[in-house]
């Protein structure tokens, strides 16, 4: 066997069992300060995973669903760390690929917030095995035996591969198989990943227009295709999908559904901690309402309180709530909603308590 036939076999498996969401996407060892400062002052990192993909799948596995992630890693300990890891997390891991040659991604990053110019980033993905990921080197039937097939626009990203690889998952979803799952994207635009800052937002586009359900923030969409205008104008400049969810801040976010009218739903107030993942943990809360039939205001909700337990907590992955807590908080009223802020460890215990402490109402 050649080093390219090796690098690009796919793992073998039995036939796949449908599970409520699968995804297809690179996730990366993550190395967090132990301390604030600049990684040339930190002395020690804590270790960790991210990946938008998988961030969302060990949500919904926390919450209770059936899910599968299906990438590529390096035949190293980082990707033993990996996959190790998100398989504890309650994930079907089966249809991960090991490459002998190729290795597993790592980034750096400091411990200060996101949104202040002291934060650092550094990735070291260049090459990487998921990056490698092709036609013929993942198992394509563990990718449709879902209910819903999770993708981002981070992966297209990657690489020329990945990217055919994507649209090819794209093309099979359009030909309406009796399998075929509900197209989930999120368009996580990351304009450093691109080599061509023109293309990638055009590539993205076209990819949204043939899903089921995007995901969007405002932001990101006037960054990349620069529509203004709130959400009605990315719903004009997004008419194909079924549902197409309008993230706007710390404001909140609206939903549109094909035949019925927006609904809009306020975030809740939180004691942010990290932003990290906040938006991976936001898709995972509306999926999971979707696939348990609740309306929009309601599937808006639980996406707020899967972000609202990320933004509590340090790390990528966080402790959702509980499926019978978030289902209580999600039912307040107008009024208990809007006055409702969530702290550091809000989600603990709550299933003996029947809410944190850290739940307070604001004045």
């Amino acid at each position: 066997m050649t080093a390219q036939t090796a690098a690009k076999a796919v793992p073998e498996a039995a036939a796949q069992a449908i599970v409520d969401v699968v995804a297809l996407g690179e996730s990366m060892v993550t190395f967090r300060p132990a301390r604030p400062g600049r990684l040339a002052d930190v002395p020690s990192f804590d270790r960790g995973i991210g990946g938008a993909e998988s961030n969302v799948l060990c949500a919904l596995a926390a919450a209770g669903h059936t899910t599968r992630w299906v990438s590529r890693v390096g035949a190293d300990g980082f990707g033993d760390h990996l996959v190790e890891t998100i398989a504890r997390h309650g994930v079907d891991t089966s249809a991960v690929g090991r490459d002998p040659h190729r290795p597993t991604g790592v980034y750096f990053r400091t411990a200060d917030d996101r949104d202040t110019d002291a934060h650092e980033v550094v990735y070291y993905r260049a090459g990487s095995a998921a990056s490698a990921m092709a036609r013929g080197s993942v198992d394509e039937d563990a990718l449709t035996a879902a209910r819903v097939l999770h993708l981002s626009g981070i992966t297209p990203a990657l690489s020329a591969d990945c990217l055919e690889l994507v649209r090819h998952l794209c093309g099979r979803h359009r030909d309406r198989g009796p399998r075929t799952p509900v197209l989930s994207f999120d368009v996580n635009h990351r304009p450093g990943l691109w080599k061509d800052a023109t293309t990638g937002p055009e590539i993205l586009l076209r990819l949204a227009r043939g899903a089921d359900l995007v995901f969007v923030g405002e932001e990101e969409a006037a960054t990349a295709w620069g529509v203004t205008g709130g959400p009605d104008a990315l719903r004009a400049a997004l008419p194909e999908p079924a549902t197409l969810v309008v993230k706007q801040g710390s404001r909140g976010a609206t939903v549109f559904r094909h035949g019925e009218d927006p609904v809009f739903q306020p975030a809740l107030h939180v004691d942010v901690v990290a932003p990290v993942g906040a938006g991976d943990a936001f898709a995972a809360g509306f999926l999971s309402a979707t696939l348990r039939g609740l309306p929009a205001a309601r599937r808006l909700r639980h996406g707020h309180l899967m972000a609202a337990a990320a933004l509590t907590d340090p790390g990528d992955l966080a402790t959702p709530p509980a499926r019978a807590h978030a289902d209580r908080l999600a039912a307040l009223d107008d009024a208990a909603w809007e006055t409702l802020r969530l702290g550091p460890g809000w989600t603990a215990n709550a299933h003996e308590h029947g809410g944190a402490e850290e739940e307070v109402r604001t004045p």
